[in-house]
Parts: structure tokens; sequence; C-alpha cells
């Protein structure tokens, strides 16, 4: 090697004892050494093949491949020797021979995904597609281990805190049968992990107050993947619900359509356009104010809301300035015409305003109209956006 072994037992901070006590030949390891080197660049080659199949994932965000640093295999070797000889006999030694399938990770894959449940999929595609000989989830106490246990998973509790998935597989892009480790994590885990491995690998020789801070920080990643997960979901349901508004609006302007081609009075078609309006801001109130606490008005804006609203809407800021360009569902004002300040509080206080019978203003309409009654009937049956 191109360092001498007082130097590399220093570097890599290995037990001195252990060597003596085993009697590691440092020749043969400086064999295994330059065998190595001489096989990274094909290796390289197999283990950009494994990335650019796992790239075309769709919930795949990032791979990354490597081929193990070669003294970072030689440490790894004399630190597995004590191991070695206690599960295959005091004759075991590591050799060019066998090194490159006693060390699994030659080869090494990681797949990055956005979101934590984005990983059934990913585990689907990799047991589908090659030949898994081990597979282990390493999460730390008090995670969630529900979909992991759904697949029968082993869980591997660690203490540090390090969450990834490990897979160990086989392929086979030549007549000879590899092995390759892929990890698969969040992005968030990704950059917890990154920073413990720069920190604390491979000596593992940190301050306790350096541990105790990078556990605070591997609960902050964790947060980071519950809460993006939320988003997500929030994201889902508002558009599931803006879909539903739309399609909802959509049919009340096909009534407001057939309303101005009736032939009645411009007061009666003026009042049950009206009513369209009440009936759209009834629906959407209800619907949204349950789903989601962004819009109770009443909670969000205080004992004032009445108040506060009026000068939100009539001040074109921030939720009616945007939404009532996105969609006329939400144009208050248009909605329920002048008279929208003191129409607007029956609909949150009652949540149910629409009664046409007792309208003053519909009690004009020519009841012998068949027009209108169809019109009127429409109105009273129009039903709820669906509820989820």
């Amino acid at each position: 090697m191109n360092i001498e072994r007082d130097a590399f037992i220093n570097k890599y901070n290995l037990d001195v004892k252990m060597i003596e006590e085993f009697q590691i030949d440092w020749n043969k390891l400086d064999d295994i050494y330059y065998d190595f080197i001489d096989r990274r660049e094909q290796l390289d080659v197999y283990s950009n093949l494994l990335a650019e199949l796992l790239r075309k994932h769709p919930k795949v965000h990032t791979v990354r491949s490597r081929i193990k640093d070669p003294e970072h295999l030689i440490a790894k070797l004399i630190r597995k020797i004590p191991e070695r000889k206690k599960s295959k006999g005091e004759d075991f030694e590591f050799t060019i021979e066998n090194y490159r399938t006693e060390i699994t990770d030659l080869i090494g894959v990681r797949v990055i995904h956005i979101f934590k449940e984005d990983w059934k999929d990913i585990h689907e595609f990799i047991s589908t597609t090659w030949a898994v000989k081990e597979l282990q989830v390493n999460i730390r106490e008090g995670d969630s281990r529900d979909i992991y246990e759904e697949q029968k998973i082993p869980i591997n509790y660690r203490e540090t805190g390090y969450r990834s998935v490990h897979y160990l597989i086989e392929f086979a892009p030549t007549n000879e049968l590899l092995t390759a480790e892929i990890q698969v994590r969040t992005i968030f885990e990704e950059g917890y992990g990154e920073i413990d491995h720069l920190l604390s690998y491979p000596n593992n020789n940190i301050p306790e107050v350096l541990t105790l801070n990078l556990l605070m920080l591997n609960r902050l990643a964790g947060s980071a993947d519950e809460m993006s997960s939320a988003v997500k979901i929030i994201k889902e349901e508002w558009s599931e619900m803006q879909d539903s508004l739309i399609a909802k609006d959509n049919e009340l302007r096909k009534l407001e359509s057939r309303i101005e081609k009736l032939n009645i009075e411009k007061q009666e078609k003026d009042s049950l356009v009206k009513d369209i309006g009440k009936i759209r801001l009834e629906s959407w109130y209800t619907d949204w104010s349950e789903k989601s606490p962004i819009f109770d008005i009443k909670r969000n804006l205080g004992p004032n809301w009445s108040t506060e609203l009026s000068s939100i809407t009539n001040n074109k800021k921030t939720f009616s300035n945007y939404w009532s360009e996105k969609s006329p569902v939400f144009d208050i004002k248009r909605n329920l015409g002048p008279n929208w300040s003191t129409e607007l509080p029956s609909i949150i206080n009652n949540k149910k305003i629409l009664n046409l019978s007792s309208d003053s203003d519909t009690s004009t309409i020519n009841k012998g109209s068949k027009e209108t009654e169809q019109v009127e009937v429409e109105l009273q049956s129009e039903p709820k956006i669906d509820e989820e």
C-alpha cells in the first residue's frame, strides 16, 4: 500500500493488540489492496449499470453509486477478522480468492426518494428485478415500523438513529456472479447519514457532546420526513377539493346561463342568480371549513371576523384577491351582490342560508311559469360537494 503499516493503523484507529493476537499477515492484505485496485474500473462499470436501472423508477429522486475505497476495504478486513475466525474457524484468513465474496459492499448504490411512503414502490421494484440475498431495515427506537412489518422485513434498531433500508442483491452482468449493496433512504435521512458518516466514520472516536447533538439532528430529520408526508397529503386533498368545487361551479354556471334565457322579469332573474351565488358560497364554506382549518374563517380571524373579512375583501388582500382570480367560486362580492357583507355572516354562522320560498325577491316570481319552476327545482335539489 501507499502507506506504511503503523501509519495505517493510526489513521484508521485499529486495535494493535488484536492485529498482533491474530497474527494478521500484512503482505496478504497488501496483495488484496492491489488486486482490488486492478478490478475497480470494471466494478465501476457494473455499479453504473445498477444505478441507471434504478434511476428509471418514477419514485426515485437520486441515485449515487460508488466502489469501495481500497484503504477502507483493508481497514474493514482487519476489523472483520475476529468475527470471521469465530464463525469460520481459527484457520480463516482473507485472501485474493475470497475477499470479493466475503465483503458484500464492494459495489454500493444509494437510492434517495422524497417521501417516506415512496419506499414501498421502490422495494417492490428491487425485489422483482434482482435476487435479494439479505434485507434489513435500520430505524431508531420509536419510529413507525408498520410499513416494514407488513412486508415481514427484519428491523434493526440503531441507537445512533441511523435510518436506511439495506439490500444485498446478486446480479450477473458477465459469467461472474456479483454481490452489491443497495441502500434506500429519504432525502432527509440521506442528509443526516452524510453528516454522521463524515463526523464519525470509520474511527467512531467522537466526544459525547457531538453524539448528543447528532441524535438531536437525527430527530429533526425524522420530523422533517413526517412533515413532508403531511404536506403531500394536504396538497392532494386540496387538489381534490378544488376539482370538486370547479365541477360544482361549472354546473351552477350552466344554471345561470339557462336563467338568462328565461322569459321572466329582470328582477326575478337577478334573484335566481343571487340564489345560485348563495348556493356556491354555502357549499364552498361548509365543505372546506370542515376539511381544513385553513378555511375556518371564524377561527382564523377571531371574534371580529366579520369586520376583518370585510376589510380583506374590500382591499383585495391575500385570500380574497388570490382566490377570486383563480375561481369565481371564491369571488364573494360577485356571488352575493351589493349586500354581500350582510349575507356572508348568515352563511358562516348558519352554514345554510338558501330558502327560496321565503325570499322576498323570489316571492314575486310567476309560479305559473314552467321554466321558472324547473330552475327552482334544480336550485333546491343541487347536491352538496362530495364529502371525502
